[in-house]
């Protein structure tokens, strides 16, 4: 077989995904975060359903520091999914194609679902 001088396409250590693309692969990893979440919360309406002794466990299960990154995980994505729905909704309404507009909806995404996510955070603590 000859060798050609041709070049190789862009390995991944080249290639840098544009902010929108990070954006919808996040929005995949969160939909299935959501999944497994939604597991544990049925988990969870099952042990309250379980009566007294149950509910203690699970809720003694819910102190550990672990399950709560897990829970505030499972609530940014929630937020975050939340989000981009919205900015799908916007572009189902035919608007918003241009990569400025993108780039600057992208990050409105990420911070407003910061946002919410600190503010249900305060909302629980305080």
């Amino acid at each position: 077989m000859n060798s050609t001088n041709r070049p190789l396409s862009p390995h991944l250590q080249v290639y840098r995904l544009p902010l929108t693309g990070l954006i919808s692969i996040t929005h995949r990893m969160t939909g299935v975060m959501l999944s497994f979440g939604l597991i544990l919360f049925v988990c969870m309406l099952y042990a309250i359903a379980g009566g007294a002794e149950a509910f203690a466990s699970m809720q003694a299960m819910t102190d550990s520091i672990l399950l709560q990154i897990v829970l505030w995980g499972f609530m940014y994505a929630l937020f975050f999914h939340l989000c981009h729905g919205v900015r799908h909704l916007i572009w189902d309404a035919g608007c918003s194609f241009d990569n400025e507009t993108l780039n600057r909806y992208a990050l409105i995404e990420l911070f407003v679902s910061l946002v919410l996510t600190v503010a249900t955070f305060a909302f629980f603590i305080l």
